[in-house]
């Protein structure tokens, strides 16, 4: 293991053609093709408003051979996504217990089927309900969005690379100056390791200050991780928050392969004791830890991830050099001991809101990379490389200026 001086070079932009606009609206053009199942879809009542997207479709769970496509509109309505290789001959639509979705504002439609390291065009198309009786449904306006791309993984990839953000606290403005310090460097994925916002007010919090600015950029056609933070745990629609992103088998804890690392996503939740005052007895982080660690040590153990090269851990707090905080210490005493008999060669963590780069030393053998906190000047970027050769990462601070790297 060495440390890094020079920043990545000579990275190319992954394609992204049509990658930003404006949503517009267009009459549907004729779909054909095969309904799809979905993950979960949520109803609302937004009211007497313009009939509209309040925000472009975002990409999840992307894999060899499926992808969640998530977006909101403002008013009831029937939604489905059209898609294909060289045009959009394809309709998924969101089925559950027999019923195709519909008078929901929340969507999440899942393409299956999909040929692996492929590209794909995809958009989505919503047509409003605007009276429900048992036997009278009648809609209204049809609206679509603007087309987007999007490449399913390939499942031999040799390497892999990603971008990493934390704790931006509520400033969605950092979105894009964070990733404008990205340049060429290029990306399968965005994780977004936690503590995105201060609290969880309501869903308008999360379209205007996570959805809007992530698609802007990235988000149509590049999928992101949306990581729990121990803010991500506080305010009364912390509870609503999952319905906006998917997650395998449905929890906020998971692992999965690409390039040649086998990715571990562990919740942290909340920073203090249960019975802390400030939780009101309506917590219980310290089993849902606990959880973990008994599905960790499974899935350490996992033949599936035997011959991936490296494991890197992502989670909110870090195990040291975070204080000694309930949360910090628990994780500590739980996962630490399963990182070291399993061996894990990076944990990537926020929390802190003091960035840097801790090599192994007496306490713990693999080094520990923490990104910087929400104010300017201390916010972080953190790139992620991996191939066959070497793992390795560069952080930069909001001013472009190196703060920190590391090589395995």
């Amino acid at each position: 293991m060495m440390y890094l001086s020079d920043n990545m070079r000579n990275a190319k932009k992954p394609g992204r053609r049509g990658f930003i606009g404006d949503l517009s609206k267009i009459t549907l053009v004729g779909a054909v093709g095969s309904s799809l199942p979905v993950s979960q879809a949520v109803a609302q009542d937004a009211g007497p408003t313009e009939f509209k997207f309040r925000s472009a479709p975002y990409l999840q769970s992307l894999t060899e051979q499926a992808v969640n496509i998530l977006f909101l509109t403002s008013q009831n309505a029937y939604s489905w996504v059209e898609y294909g290789e060289k045009q959009l001959n394809q309709k998924a639509v969101a089925l559950a217990d027999g019923f195709v979705q519909a008078n929901n504002q929340l969507n999440s439609i899942q393409l299956k089927g999909l040929k692996p390291s492929t590209e794909y065009q995809y958009r989505v198309v919503s047509r409003q309900i605007v009276k429900f009786d048992p036997y009278d449904l009648q809609y209204g306006e049809e609206i679509a969005s603007q087309v987007y791309r999007f490449k399913t993984r390939n499942p031999e990839a040799s390497s892999v690379s990603c971008l990493i953000l934390n704790d931006i606290h509520d400033r969605p403005h950092s979105f894009e100056q964070l990733l404008a310090l990205n340049k060429e460097f290029p990306y399968e994925f965005v994780a977004l390791n936690g503590d995105m916002f201060d609290y969880q007010t309501d869903e308008q919090q999360i379209i205007d200050h996570l959805l809007k600015p992530c698609t802007h950029i990235f988000a149509s056609e590049i999928p992101f991780l949306m990581i729990r933070g121990n803010h991500e745990t506080r305010g009364k629609f912390a509870r609503d928050f999952k319905n906006y992103f998917t997650y395998e088998d449905n929890e906020y804890f998971f692992s999965f392969k690409q390039g040649p690392v086998h990715w571990i996503v562990i919740d942290t939740g909340e920073d203090k004791e249960d019975g802390h005052p400030e939780y009101s007895d309506i917590v219980d982080f310290d089993s849902f830890r606990e959880k973990q660690a008994e599905w960790l040590e499974k899935e350490l153990q996992k033949k599936t991830f035997k011959y991936y090269k490296y494991k890197v851990v992502l989670m909110h707090i870090p195990p040291f050099h975070a204080g000694e905080w309930h949360g910090t210490k628990h994780c500590r005493q739980l996962f630490h001991p399963l990182f070291e008999k399993h061996k894990i060669d990076m944990v990537i963590s926020g929390h802190t809101h003091r960035y840097g780069v801790h090599p192994p030393d007496k306490d713990h053998s693999y080094p520990i990379i923490i990104g910087g906190g929400p104010k300017e000047g201390n916010r972080t970027l953190i790139q992620l490389q991996a191939n066959r050769q070497h793992l390795k990462i560069n952080m930069m601070k909001d001013s472009g200026e190196t703060v920190g790297t590391y090589r395995i």
